[in-house]
């Protein structure tokens, strides 16, 4: 199983800083069932306890910065003492799948419709289509209003919902994806001439800075929403490569969880 995740997405595409592969667990064990996650959370520890889960496979690594402890008294610690215990195994894909082709970005053009992929940054030299985020066509143009509306009944639920920064009116034929933090590549969607560019966790001076120099559109969505497509990906290829039964968690691991856009003071 972790020679077959590498295969789709090798370690050494991932960032420098970033921490993939596997975490924990036995690579020669057997595995039967698989959870995919966007988070290795206690919710979603949990749930791979309650499905009989023998792995998960994250998005986002537990042990991204170093840790002194693993004692059952810290959050993380408790979280890798409830995997050994239950015995689940551990394995993350994360910057190392987002460039991967098919890999993060691709799951949410697809589920927003976009045609005629190709990377918002490639990766310098390569000639398979990786490269961080995706950009592609509409199969008809669209108003950012009515864009930010087919993304919040597309993309996955959160309280976060979706807001966009620009025109309402603007006409939205191209548009670029990130998914998760994407402001670092707001330059790139600029150069890239597209209409528009959603992403998640845009702050206000970048995005205030960016509409004002004539930048796209902006449509900013939950984190945990602009990840959650890519599982399906993950989950289809494990069962066709492995045969194994693949889960994909519907939890969502968002921590923002109450929006009120009310203007009215409530009684």
């Amino acid at each position: 199983m972790v020679a077959i995740l590498d295969r789709r997405y090798p370690p050494s595409w991932a960032e420098s800083w970033d921490r993939v592969g596997l975490v924990l667990g036995e690579p020669e064990a057997p595995v039967r069932r698989v959870l995919c996650v966007v988070d290795c959370v206690p919710e979603t520890v949990a749930q791979a306890r309650e499905v009989g889960a023998d792995l998960i496979v994250a998005h986002h690594p537990l042990l991204l910065r170093g840790v002194s402890s693993v004692a059952p008294t810290t959050y993380k610690g408790r979280i890798v003492h409830q995997l050994i215990k239950a015995d689940i195994a551990l394995f993350v894909a994360h910057t190392n799948a987002d460039v991967a082709n098919p890999g993060v970005s691709d799951a949410l053009a697809a589920r927003l419709g976009l045609r005629d992929l190709r990377p918002l940054r490639p990766v310098e030299g390569d000639a398979a289509g990786r490269g961080t985020g995706r950009i592609g066509r509409l199969p008809e143009p669209m108003t950012l209003a009515e864009l930010t509306h087919h993304a919040a009944v597309t993309l996955p639920t959160t309280a976060w919902g979706v807001r966009a920064a620009g025109r309402p009116d603007r006409t939205i034929s191209t548009v670029a994806v990130c998914g998760g933090a994407g402001d670092p590549f707001l330059p790139d969607a600029t150069a890239a001439g597209v209409d528009a560019y959603l992403t998640a966790d845009l702050r206000h001076h970048p995005v205030s800075e960016h509409i004002a120099g004539g930048g796209p559109a902006l449509l900013d969505a939950a984190h945990w929403a602009t990840e959650r497509p890519w599982l399906d990906d993950l989950a289809a290829h494990l069962r066709a490569a492995c045969g194994v039964e693949a889960v994909v968690s519907d939890l969502d691991t968002d921590p923002w969880t109450v929006h009120d856009s009310l203007k009215e003071p409530r009684p």
